[in-house]
């Protein structure tokens, strides 16, 4: 009995969480190019939420069958004229379509149409996280603290650079700082590149060059990550923590604001990682998802709504990555397109699209053997 409830705990307490959420983010993605591939006048003829085997679905009026399927890892919008969930042209149809249909499929559509069907996805995506992001500032104001200096770490950037007790950060490398999550925000990012920092200190303004160190944190769950560090810390009687409320448009724009603090903080691992600063078995993969799904779940609504937005933001950078197969491929081919004044040859698209394929599957593999690593060791 204890090994069943086991199961049942972990299906309930990990795999379920994990597909409300993914569940969630595809459907709104593949929206996004419903949405717009309706708009240009494009036929579709399936929305499924999963791959394989059709689990329960219907045919809508226009001819698009709307279907659950049997695996909960993705899904996909199939225009008319494709040859596949990927939106692959179908070449054997070329010769049979009339004007008329061959306007109605994706591969037919003016490219501008094409362009803006294939970006909706991502930009759905975004749009998500924004109206996450909006509603629990609007709902539940924005925690802020004052980027005050209340103690320094011993033998830290901050301590060997001069930085001390009472200093009011203004600026990291130019840029205005307005709360302390600001300066976590910026330092964690940057681990051993140097950094000017310029603080207020009895009414004048001083400059500080300093290098985050590299340090290695873990939130509640155990779950580590490398960041950096200058080693000041801030509390409430310096920082005067407090819940600004926000009016809907100012929750709306910290929620513009949030989204894109994820992508370039996005932006800034991937260069950190190319760079060598940061390790790349920081990935994650369905495996990390599933577990962190089922943590933030322990704690509440909010916090898997505010992962949900997080995701939703990967999902959407992830999908514009310059992958064939991926969205950012087909703009990429669409580009050529326009440069060229001419699409690109069917056997060179099945060339870039079986590339394609296997950097995802290759990536997938990599991203889930740091997730088993990390678990057992």
């Amino acid at each position: 009995m204890d090994h069943i409830s086991a199961v049942f705990g972990f299906l309930g307490g990990y795999i379920l969480p994990y597909i409300l959420i993914l569940s969630l983010l595809v459907f709104i993605h593949e929206l996004g190019h419903y949405l717009a591939g309706r708009w240009s006048g494009i036929r579709i003829l399936a929305f499924s939420v999963g791959f394989g085997p059709e689990l329960v679905g219907y045919t809508d009026k226009h001819g698009t069958r709307w279907k659950i399927s049997a695996i909960p890892l993705g899904g996909y919008v199939r225009f008319f004229g494709d040859a596949d969930a990927a939106s692959r042209p179908d070449g054997s149809l070329a010769d049979e379509l009339t004007e008329e249909e061959r306007a109605q499929t994706l591969n037919g559509a003016k490219l501008w149409k094409r362009a803006v069907t294939v970006a909706a996805g991502p930009l759905a995506n975004f749009l998500l996280a924004i109206v996450i992001f909006a509603g629990m500032f609007a709902f539940m104001g924005k925690p802020v603290s004052d980027p005050v200096v209340a103690d320094i770490k011993a033998g830290s950037a901050a301590e060997e650079a001069g930085i001390e007790r009472g200093d009011v950060l203004l600026a990291l490398d130019g840029r205005m700082i307005e709360t302390f999550d600001d300066v976590v925000r910026y330092i964690t990012m940057r681990p051993e590149i140097p950094v000017e920092v310029t603080v207020r200190r009895d009414g004048q303004e001083i400059d500080f060059a300093l290098t985050p160190k590299r340090a290695v944190t873990s939130d509640r769950f155990g779950n580590e990550m490398e960041v950096g560090q200058i080693g000041i810390i801030t509390d409430q009687q310096a920082g005067n923590f407090r819940i600004v409320e926000l009016s809907p448009l100012q929750a709306v724009w910290e929620g513009v604001r949030q989204t894109g603090h994820i992508i370039t903080g996005t932006f800034d691992y991937i260069g950190n990682m190319i760079a060598g600063r940061m390790n790349a078995d920081q990935l994650g993969g369905p495996v990390r998802v599933v577990q962190a799904s089922g943590q933030m779940a322990t704690l509440g609504v909010i916090a898997l709504l505010n992962l949900a937005a997080v995701l939703s933001v990967s999902l959407g950078l992830l999908n514009l990555f310059p992958v064939p197969v991926l969205d950012g491929g087909h703009l990429v081919l669409y580009a050529i397109e326009a440069v060229r004044g001419k699409p690109m040859g069917q056997g060179a698209q099945e060339i870039a699209f079986r590339i394609g394929m296997a950097m995802i599957l290759s990536l997938m593999v990599f991203a889930t053997w740091n997730d088993i690593s990390r678990l057992i060791g």
